[in-house]
């Protein structure tokens, strides 16, 4: 999907099902329920409130979030604690909380007497110009509406009372930067929204905390204020007649949504079972994921090389139906952060590792709360498995950090760290340090001692790894493989920084289990097997290509079908130290499904050589497979490779198909469109 695609998917809401905004509001919801033990039905009224406009002059601002990893939420989060100083009252909506109909759009984004709503879009794109998974279904549908407008022109107005704002949250690494905040900038005023502060796109390739930051400070909230406030209160807020109250007992200490209960007894197999309604759609695969055994562990690299990549396997015959995958899919792993570093953080914080404890909503947390990991639960497993103790901290999070240092020096320095003019020294000392909460708590700021509910509240949660399927589900059934690469990097203090998901699985023993679930893949075969293919995969890229390797394979000899030409292009640094899958490669040379076989070996010339380069030189019968032959092209690995190679193709087309500039530029498009063009890239 290119970025100036003004028709794609994405958009980005977080929240509730009713989104209510406006300068003042009263509002009563009413349901029957039916008393069971009387078997009559009596009214509830189960809320009612009326918005203090001497507090909230500007009313309500709706934040809806399109989220893969967090970080637009922790935004959502920032503009939402800096609301009530600013005179508005700000919601956070979770865009798969949004009803999928034109009228549940519109009245989950609208004020409830009629005034003009507004909604502020923080929307992430996620891998090749895609929706997050939170935001695809509502993508889908505004899609939908904006087709079928000649038919119900009533479409092109539904959104006409809504003043709205986007930030877009993306990498230039990746070819369609910021796709989806540029789509939802685009799509809105069609539907008669009108766009009252212009766009803001960060760059997590730079400084994408920074972007927001300045577009948070300088454009939106200038902009929101003049919009909707009058002189008198805008000038009240300036002067501080808001100031905020001491929160939690304790001046220094920030707002906490959630409060902790500690248990005398627990049962791991005694954890609450929640609704779907109940849990943060963000952290549903922490209640969802599965427990699986790994029963095949070897190494790929020669002992010569100093790195690691794991061939691993991973027996899903007794998930109970609840992990199933297609060829090439998407494993995600849920890692575990290490015993040593979990028991420096407790001690430092003086946390009892077998304490039990559940998780609720504070007073201030609001009646949406919904439960971010499972409960009760010991804070040992709180802190191995659902806190991300050692990735670098935001700034935005240092700043709230400083809250509980007691030592005048600790604090002062994280305030700097967390300052614009601490940017530079932030990235050397944090980014480019691999500093993590551990490091900070633990060693350079040890005067910090944080409450469990605030540190709940504080400390990122630990992310899945997506590793793409490297076998066949016709092959293996019940058996998911993946490949890879083991992360150690030597730090400039001798130090050692391990990738926390790699080391994870490479840690485990055989038949000791961990914690995945599945996602679809883009890398579908063709439907007429008799279409040649082209793979592209060096280093661990070559996992997807393994596995539609194995299904090419089980086509042409199981199924007996007439399975078409297969040329596959590898690349590693040598031939005898990193040649991943070299005996499998050759058997299936040997047996016809692998028609053709290119590797670049990088390091064994003086001149590096890339998959790329062997491409280019094989341009004549590149173009004649896809022009001519309809092949598909599959490609994955870093953001450069791909870069690199669609320019390689671009070229191609150009010197071989003949096509000028923006014509070649037009037909990859095609290629795109038609999914017979196919990446997935990591940075």
């Amino acid at each position: 999907m290119s970025s100036d695609d003004h028709l794609k998917s994405i958009l980005i809401v977080s929240g509730v099902a009713t989104v209510l905004l406006g300068s003042s509001l009263a509002f009563v919801l009413v349901r029957q329920r039916k008393k069971v033990e009387e078997s009559v039905d009596e009214e509830i009224v189960e809320e009612e409130e009326v918005l203090d406009l001497n507090e909230y002059p500007g009313g309500y601002i709706n934040i809806l979030f399109g989220s893969q990893t967090g970080t637009a939420i922790e935004f959502g989060k920032e503009i939402e604690n800096e609301g009530k100083e600013n005179g508005f009252k700000v919601r956070l909506l979770d865009l798969e909380d949004v009803p999928q109909t034109k009228e549940g759009i519109r009245d989950s984004i609208k004020s409830a007497h009629g005034q003009r709503a507004k909604a502020v879009f923080l929307m992430a794109t996620y891998g090749e110009g895609e929706p997050t998974d939170n935001a695809r279904p509502f993508v889908d549908k505004l899609n939908e509406i904006y087709s079928s407008r000649d038919e119900d022109p009533s479409n092109t107005t539904f959104l006409a009372d809504v003043d709205f704002a986007v930030f877009g949250l993306g990498n230039t690494d990746y070819e369609h930067y910021n796709a989806m905040g540029k789509f939802m900038d685009n799509i809105l005023p069609k539907f008669g929204a009108k766009r009252v502060v212009n766009i803001g796109l960060g760059d997590d390739n730079e400084d994408i905390e920074g972007d927001f930051q300045t577009w948070k400070d300088e454009t939106f909230w200038p902009a929101v204020k003049k919009s909707y406030l009058s002189a008198e209160s805008s000038i009240g807020k300036a002067n501080g007649t808001d100031a905020k109250e001491p929160q939690n007992g304790n001046s220094n200490f920030p707002k906490c949504p959630f409060e902790v209960e500690f248990l005398d007894q627990y049962n791991s197999s005694e954890q609450t079972k929640f609704d779907a309604g109940e849990i943060n759609s963000f952290t549903k695969h922490y209640f969802t994921a599965v427990d699986c055994p790994i029963t095949g562990k070897r190494e790929l690299r020669s002992p010569d090389d100093d790195g690691s990549t794991l061939h691993i396997e991973i027996d899903i015959s007794k998930a109970s139906g609840k992990l199933n995958y297609q060829t090439a899919d998407n494993l995600a792993v849920l890692p575990v952060n290490d015993d040593e570093v979990v028991n420096e953080v407790a001690t430092a914080l003086c946390y009892d590792l077998d304490a039990v404890f559940c998780v609720k909503a504070s007073p201030s947390g609001g009646k949406n709360f919904k439960h971010i990991f499972p409960v009760p639960c010991t804070v040992r497993e709180f802190l191995q498995r659902y806190c991300d103790l050692t990735i670098a901290p935001r700034r935005s999070e240092l700043k709230v950090l400083a809250n509980f240092a007691s030592n005048a020096i600790d604090r002062s320095a994280l305030l700097r760290l967390a300052s614009k003019e601490g940017k530079k020294e932030y990235k050397e000392k944090v980014i480019d340090a691999h500093i993590g909460i551990v490091d900070i708590i633990t060693k350079y700021c040890q005067s910090i001692q944080i409450p469990l509910e605030h540190f709940i509240n504080i400390c990122p949660r630990l992310q899945p790894r997506y590793y793409t399927i490297s076998s066949s589900s016709s092959v293996h059934p019940t058996s998911v493989h993946i490949t890879v690469a083991v992360l150690k990097q030597k730090q400039s203090d001798g130090s050692i920084y391990k990738g926390i998901c790699s080391n994870h699985l490479s840690g485990i023993k055989l038949n000791g289990t961990c914690r995945v679930f599945c996602r679809d893949s883009t890398f579908r075969l063709p439907s007429d097997v008799r279409k040649p293919i082209i793979l592209i995969g060096p280093g661990t890229g070559i996992a997807p290509m393994r596995a539609l390797l194995q299904e090419r394979s089980y086509q042409k000899l199981k199924l007996n079908q007439p399975v078409g030409e297969t040329v596959l292009y590898f690349g590693c640094k040598n031939s005898k130290q990193d040649y991943l899958y070299e005996d499998e490669l050759a058997a299936f040379q040997k047996e016809g499904t692998l028609t053709t076989l290119h590797v670049a070996f990088s390091r064994e010339q003086a001149e590096k050589v890339y998959v790329q380069h062997l491409l280019k030189k094989n341009a004549s019968e590149t173009w004649d497979m896809i022009h001519n032959r309809e092949a598909h092209i599959y490609v994955c690995g870093g953001t450069k490779m791909g870069s690199d190679t669609v320019q390689t193709l671009l070229q191609i087309f150009e010197m071989v198909g003949g096509k000028s500039v923006e014509a070649a530029k037009t037909y990859l498009k095609m290629l795109e469109s038609e999914k017979r063009i196919v990446q997935e890239l990591w940075s």
